[in-house]
């Protein structure tokens, strides 16, 4: 075994450890089941997200011990009720990696042809769908508790992988178009409700076809709105004025102003 892989596995018992400790001694922690344990799991999954996006490689480290010590405490209850433990988890991902890899580690890998990434996708998802156990469908198995975008991207992913899906991002494109115009003719509440799910719906699909996360890069949004609207206020306070008692005009002029300050963005 390599120094690092030593490392690595002193590390990973010395959490494994504390979990257990924090299992038995800790009255919070005694508590838990699965299910009030995973609201926190998701939680640090999105702090986790956050971190990657920015860069953050301090905070990405940090992330990732959370994430990580969720992982060994959902599999220390699988194996307090004999339902499985980390080594079965670990061991029945490595089985999945390698058998939805066949290109790496299977026949296919002497291919000539090399596959591209979409092409990985689509392999992942026939062999995912052919495994045993599994639900059968285009849309088995897909969770809808998912965040909306997140939900509208896997179901638009599995139905490409049957061959249904835009060769291109101008279909996509064009649909955006075509649903924003059919919103505007909307004039019912039940018509604009319809209409402004398929608007987003459209759009999510070209953040799909971009290869761009469409929960970060409107989170991402929504920061930047954020960050010039707190400029704009922080403007009109050097200026004398209160945010709130200006016009929606008077406003807008500060956040055009603030958006100039960004650099480019």
């Amino acid at each position: 075994m390599t120094a690092g892989g030593s490392q690595n596995q002193e590390a990973l018992a010395r959490l494994d450890a504390i979990t257990r400790r924090l299992r038995r001694e800790c009255p919070w922690d005694r508590e838990q089941d699965e299910r009030t344990i995973v609201p926190h799991t998701v939680e640090e999954a999105y702090e986790l997200a956050d971190a990657a996006y920015r860069r953050d490689d301090a905070k990405l480290l940090d992330e990732l011990g959370d994430v990580l010590f969720q992982v060994h405490f959902l599999a220390l209850l699988l194996e307090e009720r004999g339902a499985g433990d980390l080594a079965r988890v670990a061991d029945a991902c490595s089985e999945k990696l390698v058998r939805r890899h066949p290109h790496v580690f299977g026949a296919a890998a002497a291919a000539e042809d090399p596959l591209s990434a979409s092409d990985v996708l689509r392999n992942w998802d026939r062999i995912k769908e052919g495994e045993e156990g599994r639900e059968r469908g285009i849309f088995a198995e897909v969770p809808e508790n998912l965040p909306a975008p997140l939900y509208a991207r896997k179901v638009q992913r599995r139905a490409a992988s049957s061959g249904f899906d835009f060769r291109g991002v101008e279909g996509p494109l064009q649909a955006v178009r075509d649903e924003l115009g059919e919103l505007e003719r909307a004039a019912t509440p039940d018509e604009r409700f319809h209409e402004l799910g398929d608007v987003l719906f459209a759009v999510v699909n070209v953040a799909r076809k971009l290869q761009t996360d469409p929960e970060l890069a409107l989170h991402a949004a929504a920061d930047r709105f954020r960050g010039r609207v707190e400029r704009g206020s922080g403007l009109a306070t050097s200026e004398g004025r209160e945010w709130n008692d200006l016009s929606p005009d008077e406003q807008l002029a500060y956040y055009a102003r603030a958006r100039l300050t960004e650099g480019g963005e």
